[in-house]
């Protein structure tokens, strides 16, 4: 799975994209609102840790999630 960060514009916020391997569109959400439904994603219980890779992101920069 990898993970980029997208600069909003304006009054446009911030998102988060979350993509599969083949760079597939998998789940897209605020940066700034609170993380739900990570089970979705197989991601659940791993709030804190998402939380902490999306804090030291560089906008537009594409990188595989490992947590």
């Amino acid at each position: 799975m990898y993970i980029i960060k997208v600069k909003g514009k304006a009054k446009i916020p911030d998102y988060i994209q979350l993509r599969d391997e083949a760079f597939v569109l998998i789940a897209y959400f605020r940066a700034d609102r609170p993380l739900k439904d990570l089970h979705r994603y197989g991601l659940e219980g791993k709030e804190t840790e998402l939380a902490a890779v999306i804090a030291e992101l560089e906008f537009g920069k594409l990188r595989p999630l490992a947590i």
